[in-house]
Order: structure tokens, then sequence, then C-alpha cells
């Protein structure tokens, strides 16, 4: 889906000098109208591999023509090099702000560069304890590998904000997180100050894409998850989002859209996915209908969640068996092929831009098919 040398059909149509339109002359002997359909019929079966092809019959009265060319060619090749044949996804002129990009191996980065390789303008917002570490990394160069995009550019990041969605104000950070080291040299972080900052630079923006989320519990069964660790989960996980669109609505352009990232544990049996954080997933597609429905009226706003196939990235390996869940995806999803982040930012991509105008309140899943599984009961390579 990102701007890549796409092949078409291209057809060239040299058309005869027709004086008469049932009979054709060439300098050497005459060619009825019958004879030439059904020797284009042929060649068209033939290259186009039909097996069978039911001519149209067509009555008419013979008479003379000057035929002076008429060539038909259909081939796949390139296009033109200035030009997108089919469907191209064009987000020029948008900006998009992705909440939860702290390294290049997520999701989020994945969405970034869908977004920038399709035109869209990249701002991201960076969980504070990391903000230094990914900073710094990309001031280095170090994710210039991972920055290259389908035509050879490198992505550019127009601006990097601290966020912490945890948090809708300044009044809600409890003291110790105050005076915590880790949030030192940092400001404006937490969602309000955050949606203010984006408003004070750039005035506003059209997509809106919430990829993070925490359980800090996630290891333990859910008999076992503590009430903070439970509600912690769905904070952070799923009313993250509902504040981040709150927030942000105001300054949405009419028209734009916000993606989400949840999991197949929503629905599904994921032994070992605990700490509440599949009911906080779960909740994050319930809020999706929702929000679409009062984004939609309120500013023709579409809402969507991509329900992606589990990834390796840094933050999934925390959970500590994320290659179990990988294994499993693999053996039983009716694709059984590696998923990669850029196919999951190539349909947050599609979602975000015009092809989808008339997409809201949907879970689209992104996982090779693993979603058609009965998980529940039948997954004993998950259990830890």
């Amino acid at each position: 889906m990102a701007s890549t040398a796409a092949t078409g059909f291209k057809m060239t149509v040299v058309k005869p000098n027709v004086t008469s339109p049932c009979r054709m002359f060439s300098s050497r002997s005459p060619i009825s109208v019958l004879e030439l359909k059904e020797a284009a019929q042929a060649k068209i079966a033939s290259s186009w591999h039909i097996s069978s092809f039911q001519p149209i019959s067509r009555s008419c009265t013979p008479g003379p023509m000057n035929f002076n060319a008429f060539v038909t060619r259909a081939m796949a090749g390139e296009s033109d090099k200035g030009s997108v044949p089919g469907l191209p996804i064009d987000l020029r002129g948008k900006r998009a702000f992705i909440a939860g990009v702290a390294d290049d191996n997520g999701y989020g980065w994945a969405i970034a560069k869908s977004l920038a390789a399709a035109g869209a303008e990249i701002l991201v917002g960076t969980w504070v304890p990391a903000l230094n570490i990914f900073e710094t990394s990309l001031r280095r160069g170090k994710f210039d590998e991972s920055r290259v995009l389908p035509n050879g550019s490198l992505m550019e990041i127009t601006k990097v904000y601290p966020l912490d969605a945890v948090y809708d104000g300044p009044e809600d950070v409890p003291d110790d997180v105050k005076k915590n080291k880790r949030y030192a040299g940092s400001s404006n972080w937490t969602v309000k100050e955050v949606v203010e900052s984006v408003k004070n630079d750039f005035g506003s923006i059209d997509i809106l894409v919430h990829s993070l989320a925490n359980g800090p519990e996630v290891s333990k069964p859910l008999l076992e998850t503590s009430r903070y660790g439970y509600l912690a989960a769905v904070s952070a996980s799923s009313y993250s989002f509902v504040s981040l669109l709150k927030h942000f609505l105001p300054i949405m352009n009419p028209g734009g859209a916000t993606i989400s990232l949840t999991y197949i544990a929503s629905e599904r049996t994921i032994p070992g996915y605990g700490g509440g954080m599949s009911s906080a997933k779960a909740a994050l597609e319930s809020d999706t209908r929702v929000l679409a429905f009062e984004a939609g009226k309120k500013a023709q706003i579409r809402v969507n969640t991509i329900s992606a196939g589990p990834l390796g990235s840094r933050a999934a390996k925390a959970i500590g068996f994320i290659e179990k869940m990988i294994d499993y995806s693999y053996a039983n999803a009716p694709l059984q092929k590696e998923l990669l982040a850029d196919e999951v930012g190539n349909a947050a991509a599609f979602l975000v831009s015009p092809l989808a105008s008339a997409v809201t309140g949907s879970v689209v899943y992104v996982d090779n098919g693993l979603n058609i599984m009965g998980l529940a009961g039948d997954s004993p390579t998950l259990a830890v």
C-alpha cells in the first residue's frame, strides 16, 4: 500500500478509418467482420486463459470499408514514473500525531512510516522515561536504516513530544511521579498539555494514532491480578485512547480519522495474557464503536481499531512469552507467514485515507487470519 512502482494494464488502440460498419478491406485481401471478430476473440481467450468465450452475435449488411490499422494490445507492465495507477493512498497535506513511538521496531513506528510514505507530516508522542533515549538515537542516526521509505528517502519526524497518556492534566499527576528522576527535565507531558502544545505549534491535525498500552501485572493470571493492576491496565491501554481523542477532537480537521491497536485476546482466550489486558482490549473495541458514533456526529471524525497479530517488539518482549504467542499464531493462522509490522502500518494508512471514508467503528484484523480460529481451551502452546 506504500508508494511503490506499480504494475497495471496498458491498452493501445488505433482506430480504423471506417466507411462501412460490416466489411473491412486491406490492400491485400478482403476480411469479413466475423472473421476479424473470431480471430480477436481467439487471441483474447488465449492471452487471458479463458476456457470458453461466447461471442456476441450481430447482424449487419456487408459493405466496403478502408482499414488503415487496428491494433489492440493488453499487457502488464510498469506504469509511468510520474503517476500511480489504481487507488494510490495520498495523504499529502495531512498531519498525523502518533502516540506511543519509543523505538524503531514497534507498530507505532511502522504506522508512522506508512503515513509518511503516503505524504503525511509526522508528529509523535513518546513516553517520558523513554524520551531521552529515543531522541538521542534519532539524532545520532541509529534509526536511519529503519527510516528508509519506499522511494529511498528518510522518514522525517517533524517534532517529538513527551507524553504520558495515563494523566489527563497536571492536576492528576501524583507527587511521587512529579519527583521521579525519569520525568526530570520534561514538562507539559500530560494529555491536555500535549494537545495544547500541538495546537500552539501547528494549529490542527488530521490523523490520530493510539499505539500504546501497559499492564503492570500482565504476566499474572486474571485470578491473581490485583484491583490496582487491573485498573492500571484499563487506564493505560483503553481509557488513554478516550482521553486523547477527547482532547484532540477540537483541533482535528473535519474528515479526519483515528486508529488504535487491539488484540485478539479481547474476544478469545489467550492463556498467559493476563493482568487485565484482555479486558482492556475488549474495552478498547467497545469504545471504538461508541466513539465512532459520537466523534462522527460531532466532528465528522472516523474511529477504527486494528486487531494486529503478535509482534516481537521490545515492549512486547517485556511480557516474557511473546515468542510462544508468535509461534502459536504462525502454526494456526490460515496464512502461515511471519506478520510484518509494515503490513499493519499499511493497513493503518489505508484506514485513515480518503479511500476508506465510509469505514468507521470497525475492528480490522491484520493477523494472518488467526481471528477465525476458536482459541478457547485449544491453545496449549500458550500456557505459561
